[in-house]
């Protein structure tokens, strides 16, 4: 049953014409000086993505939430927002265009959810050698979706006074739309470097104060921040369908671990809080300086990242390495995405070197320098496998620049590809024993099935231990 929620939601949409114009930039800059004038903040990604989304946790102080209606609906992703958002002030990062979706009407775009979420939006526009023909942008904008409440606009990359105010002068002359906000031309890349999934991520960043510091400056300098907290308090009432309780009770005494360091940190929020709704005991430990698996888990997962980046520290672990091997021929049930993947195989090749792993998976993975797989994908699950049912369709996205390197004997799997790359040959999720290993990143709230997969399987897994435990004792 719909409802609509009464508290007010102060929010918007930061969102650009291209990939590329700032968004990131702005998002960030706004949080940190919002939150350091005293007012609450939360911070949102639409869409898939884990490094915008990770930067946005650091910059609001606030687990960042993923908004993705081609994965979750436009009502889960509502629902999500609600249950999440502050009373203070609410920023959601758009991805890509506005109005870029999966087809030419725009299905799923930025634009798209913002209507949903009723979020005025502020338009960040790259002017980069442009003047009058940034009035055209925001023209065309309004006249492509006059839906679209475009409430503000933020210049970036601007080449001095001169070029600023040319470039509002025109835009006032032909849009009734405030310029709030005007950042001079600066190099990304010199406060967040890039590489080839992009950003680099906060838990590999040397000093997170300065860059705090200097985006905090940016905002207080270049930004009308008070016109922008206007603009968020105009947002009205939600109308929302509330989540339901998908994650089953059955996590009693069951202790999960899940690898979050340097190397993996591609996790969403909701998929820990599933686990931890269940009752089941969420442990971290890190691959590059624990010696061991915890002895007392009953299921691992390992989430995505940069292996490659931190290699050479992973390799040097051996103990480590060995007692994730060990667990695996033990049967303990492990879920592994992407990077996850990654450590499980015999040797990552990077930049013409090969660096051991846990060799769960008997074969290498070699890093390329352009994508490999990028993009939403869609699996049918057509094999028994520890976590899902067969005939379960899973809905997620793919996003890495490495490849299984397959010769000879192509390994089980426990996935046809009906969408997107996978680890080749239309497949995708490789399994040994209890062990799964994708290239398809899931969240909780697109497929429940997940988190109860991963809860059902630590428990046949306790379960059987617990009974050898007590033949032993007997015998």
């Amino acid at each position: 049953m719909k409802i609509v929620n009464s508290h007010p939601l102060p929010r918007l949409m930061v969102a650009g014409l291209t990939g590329g114009s700032g968004k990131t930039l702005v998002s960030m800059s706004l949080l940190i000086a919002a939150r350091r004038s005293g007012v609450p903040v939360c911070g949102f990604k639409k869409g898939p993505d884990y490094i915008d989304s990770n930067w946005l946790s650091w910059a609001s102080r606030c687990r960042a939430r993923n908004l993705d209606s081609y994965l979750m609906g436009f009502d889960r992703a509502a629902a999500s927002f609600e249950a999440t958002a502050c009373g203070g002030f609410n920023l959601v990062e758009g991805n890509r265009g506005v109005f870029d979706g999966l087809d030419a009407v725009g299905t799923h775009s930025s634009a798209a959810l913002a209507k949903r979420l009723q979020l005025p939006v502020i338009l960040v526009l790259n002017v980069t050698k442009v003047t009058r023909s940034a009035a055209a942008f925001v023209l065309g904008a309004r006249a492509l979706d006059p839906e679209l409440n475009i409430a503000g606009i933020v210049l970036n990359n601007l080449n001095g006074r001169r070029h600023e105010r040319v470039v509002r002068d025109a835009i006032a002359s032909a849009c009734d739309i405030p310029v709030v906000g005007a950042v001079p031309r600066l190099d990304i890349s010199e406060l967040v470097p890039e590489r080839h999934l992009g950003l680099v991520t906060p838990e590999e960043f040397p000093v997170l104060s300065a860059l705090e510091h200097q985006l905090g400056e940016i905002a207080s300098h270049n930004v009308d921040l008070d016109a922008i907290l206007r603009i968020a308090a105009t947002a009205p009432p939600l109308t929302i369908t509330p989540l339901p309780e998908t994650t089953c009770r059955c996590g009693s005494g069951l202790k999960i671990a899940y690898i979050k360091d340097r190397a993996f940190s591609f996790y969403y929020a909701e998929n820990l809080e599933a686990i931890e709704r269940s009752g089941a005991q969420l442990v971290e430990i890190s691959a590059l300086s624990n010696s061991e698996l915890p002895p007392d888990i009953n299921a691992l997962y390992v989430g995505g990242g940069f292996p490659e980046t931190q290699a050479v520290t992973l390799r040097a672990n051996e103990s480590f390495l060995r007692s994730l091997r060990n667990a695996a021929e033990r049967g303990l049930p492990i879920y592994a995405e992407c990077g996850g993947l990654m450590l499980l195989s015999h040797s990552i090749l990077w930049k013409g070197k090969s660096f051991p792993m846990a060799n769960v998976f008997p074969f290498d993975v070699q890093v390329q320098s352009t994508k490999q797989g990028h993009g939403y994908t869609e699996l049918q699950v057509d094999h028994p496998n520890p976590f899902f049912e067969m005939g379960t369709s899973l809905r997620g996205h793919e996003f890495h620049y490495s490849h299984v390197v397959l010769e000879g004997t192509v390994p089980a799997t426990a996935c046809a590809v009906r969408r997107g790359t996978g680890i080749g040959n239309n497949r995708d999720g490789l399994i040994t024993k209890n062990v799964f290993g994708s290239y398809t990143h899931l969240h909780s709230l697109a497929t429940p099935e997940w988190a109860n997969g991963l809860l059902k399987a630590a428990r046949r897994y306790a379960d059987s231990h617990a009974t050898l435990a007590v033949v032993s004792e007997k015998a």
